[in-house]
């Protein structure tokens, strides 16, 4: 790819390829794309995955685009369509591991458990075969199952019910193979190969091998000589070895095409700029969009409310910090122990010697405090001192071997060091976004990916800076408000900040559906009521019964205080799964939510809309997903994955169909086509004052030809009786509103009577 054909895309599209929504099916939904005003179609992964697999993030062979998905004749199909209608074309990649929940799917692991350390595919894989004395330990086995175990020599396998695994070639027998099935629960202490996560049927694959990353990009190499993609996104990139050279690597790979990072960063953290990307997905655009149109003022209110339900103050950064440490004494302690066994090599070589129990309790201490994702050695290590400071306060009987750690994993070339780096994200992720964020319900909007909780609002003057620095350092990063990961689809959350607005309404009614559909923990019951009000209208889908059934469990367990995925507790859950049918069943609890609807859907209206256009007008690349130019009011996944009806869609642009969002979708075309076909409106980023007696209620700003503006805090704002003499003073011409085709001299009560935001240009 030469410079000139190089391309920044100016907007994206997100669908989700499945089996059951082909890379034929996404090529028929291109021409309404392209009407919509999109730039650039985002696919989900498209190389083979598990058999049924319904996210591709299970990828099981590198080396063609999964036949169920459409195959290499369906990704030609649609980027040929896309050619036609001059769209680019984004797709997800996945370098940090596989699927292997069957073994026999994937050639590599299929040869690497039949063949061992001797296999041409062992370095492919991450595993520390000493720890498993040279086998790799496979936790498959249920509880009091081992009789199920067969050797069946004949065809060459190892079977455990329907699982199969090869034998090793000359044997007959389950010790003499290159692996061994172990019960389930050893997972969490003896696995000695690296994962996503806890994922045991996601093995990690070591791209930092220069063999290995040609062998599992030699797809994804075609797709740019032959010119089918024009970008990717990277999933997951703090799960490898080296992130940086990865990502050049990449570059040399696609002749510097557009890259983005599935990069999460906490607030205030920066994304290393000497990596070759444009960015991140979009994460940390969502948590200040959301905390803008955020009252501040119903911090303290839902605060003691929170702390009522508890029973007691909740302190998020402890409960951060302890849910860490259970996820580094728990479900992620096989990698503190290969940590441990990699420090325990370096000071051997050094002739120095520490308490191996010492030294993996300090080590799951420095996870649990690590204030990032991850450090990239020597860049971040401010973030690694942190951890150090924070774990010696913790902990200070565990000073000494503070003092053997502490200059081997601050040597960015130890392997103890970067085995480090590559798991306190797994250890975040897994104790923040999995855990922590179903503990602790105050305002659920703000418990999302890239988020912190704790961070209750920002000002409009911090979102005017934090914007600048956007259009400065990361101009063509990704903007996003739902994705396949969110745990809230964007207008879910739209709903739920109005509570910030009206928190004692919220708290009478939350009293009075506790009451009604008493749950044995009041304080999951609000984060549950707040699901339901979020997802739930008068005339709701007829599906929502069941989606609600499957938040409610999935939450719970993931809550892990009182029931787990693995020890569920049944007459907690149930409990819980009756206050989600008196939803449906109870005249008195429909009565409040009818109620509580009825305050909310306006303001909440307000908000979507607000959240949409900042999102698509913002410094950087919007992306939106699949469905969501209309309500969309996702759960968790796999809620938020669900098909969507494109030809519904078509037919509402087209004005033949009429749907409640049709505003949403007004909006989400006027914006994208004007960012598509104007893109020199869209060059720079300048603050646009308002003033008057509700000037507190605007956001707006001139991307260098294209003024937005955007209502914030609309229940405050009828309250204090609307906009009065509000007025914003607009750079010199005559400018008119795109979305309804009025002139505005700046008048808030007149720009803003039809839409609770505006996009301004200049006439002619």
């Amino acid at each position: 790819m030469t410079a000139a054909q190089r391309r920044t895309p100016h907007s994206t599209y997100r669908l989700q390829v499945s089996p059951d929504f082909t890379l034929h099916d996404a090529a028929r939904v291109l021409p309404y794309l392209r009407d919509l005003g999109v730039d650039w179609v985002y696919l989900s992964p498209l190389l083979a995955s598990e058999p049924g697999s319904t996210h591709g993030y299970d990828v099981v062979a590198f080396d063609h685009v999964d036949p169920e998905r459409g195959g290499a004749e369906g990704l030609a199909a649609l980027s040929a369509e896309a050619r036609r209608l001059g769209l680019g074309v984004l797709v997800d990649i996945v370098p940090n591991h596989v699927g292997v929940a069957t073994p026999s799917e994937d050639p590599w692991w299929w040869d690497v458990l039949k063949l061992g350390r001797e296999s041409e595919h062992a370095n492919a894989f991450d595993v520390d075969w000493a720890a498993g004395d040279g086998r790799i330990v496979i936790p498959v086995i249920g509880d009091d199952d081992e009789d199920a175990i067969r050797v069946v020599a004949a065809k060459g396998e190892v079977r455990y019910h329907d699982q199969r695994f090869p034998l090793a070639p000359g044997t007959s027998t389950l010790e003499e193979q290159h692996y061994e099935l172990v019960n389930w629960r050893a997972a969490d202490e003896d696995l000695n190969y690296r994962r996503f996560f806890a994922v045991n049927t996601l093995a990690a694959v070591r791209v930092e091998d220069p063999e290995v990353f040609a062998e599992t990009h030699v797809e994804i190499k075609r797709w740019f000589d032959e010119g089918l993609v024009d970008g990717l996104r990277v999933d997951h990139p703090d799960g490898l070895r080296d992130p940086k050279r990865y990502l050049d690597d990449l570059a040399a790979l696609t002749g510097g095409a557009y890259v983005l990072v599935e990069k999460i960063l906490e607030p205030g953290e920066a994304l290393p700029t000497d990596w070759a990307t444009a960015g991140t997905t979009g994460y940390d655009a969502l948590a200040h969009i959301d905390r803008v149109l955020t009252d501040p003022a119903g911090e303290a209110p839902l605060t003691a409310l929170e702390d009522r339900l508890r029973g007691a103050s909740v302190d998020w950064h402890r409960t951060v910090h302890d849910n860490k440490r259970a996820v580094a004494d728990g479900i992620l302690h096989s990698e503190v122990l290969r940590i441990t066994r990699e420090v325990e090599r370096v000071l051997s070589v050094r002739e120095e010697s520490a308490d191996e129990d010492a030294v993996a309790d300090a080590i799951a201490e420095l996870l649990a405090c690590f204030p990032v994702y991850r450090s990239y050695l020597p860049e971040g290590r401010e973030h690694l001192e942190q951890a150090f400071a924070a774990a010696r306060a913790e902990r200070p009987d565990l000073a000494t071997t503070y003092d053997v750690l502490e200059p081997v994993l601050h040597d960015e070339w130890s392997q103890p060091a970067r085995r480090f780096q590559q798991t306190s994200g797994m250890v975040m992720a897994k104790g923040v976004e999995d855990c922590s964020f179903y503990r602790w319900s105050r305002l659920t909007s703000l418990n999302e990916v890239g988020g912190d909780p704790s961070i209750f609002a920002i000002g409009v003057d911090d979102f005017h800076a934090a914007m600048t620095e956007r259009q400065r350092d990361w101009p063509d990063a990704m903007v996003t408000l739902s994705t396949h990961d969110t745990k809230r689809g964007e207008d879910v959350r739209a709903r739920i900040t109005v509570l910030a607005e009206e928190p004692g309404h919220w708290e009478r009614a939350l009293d009075e559906l506790l009451r009604l559909a008493p749950v044995p923990d009041p304080g999951f019951g609000s984060l549950l009521w707040q699901a339901v009000l979020g997802a739930w209208t008068p005339d709701h889908l007829p599906d929502l019964r069941e989606r609600l059934h499957g938040y409610a469990e999935k939450a719970m367990r993931e809550a892990g205080d009182r029931t787990t995925w693995t020890e569920p507790d049944e007459a907690y859950e149930s409990a819980v799964h009756a206050a989600v049918d008196a939803v449906f069943e109870s005249e008195d609890v429909r009565a409040v939510l009818v109620d509580l609807a009825a305050r909310i859907d306006a303001p909440a209206q307000a908000n979507s809309l607000a959240a949409k256009l900042l999102a698509i007008t913002i410094p950087g690349v919007p992306d939106v997903y699949q469905g969501s130019e209309l309500w969309e009011t996702s759960l968790v996944d796999p809620d938020n994955r669900r098909p969507v009806d494109f030809d519904h869609r078509a037919a509402v642009l087209a004005g033949t169909e009429e749907d409640d969002a049709a505003t949403k979708l007004h909006v989400t075309c006027t914006a994208l086509t004007l960012r598509r076909e104007h893109p020199e409106l869209f060059t720079s980023y300048t603050p646009v004052t308002a003033t008057g007696s509700a000037a507190g209620h605007v956001v707006a700003f001139d991307r260098g030809g294209a003024i937005t503006v955007a209502t914030r805090l609309p229940v405050g704002l009828a309250a204090a009786g609307g906009w009065d003499d509000t007025a914003l003073e607009l750079p010199e011409g005559r400018w008119h509103d795109v979305l309804t085709g009025l002139d505005t001299d700046g008048r808030l009560a007149d720009l803003l009577a039809v839409h609770p935001v505006a996009l301004l240009v200049r006439k002619g």
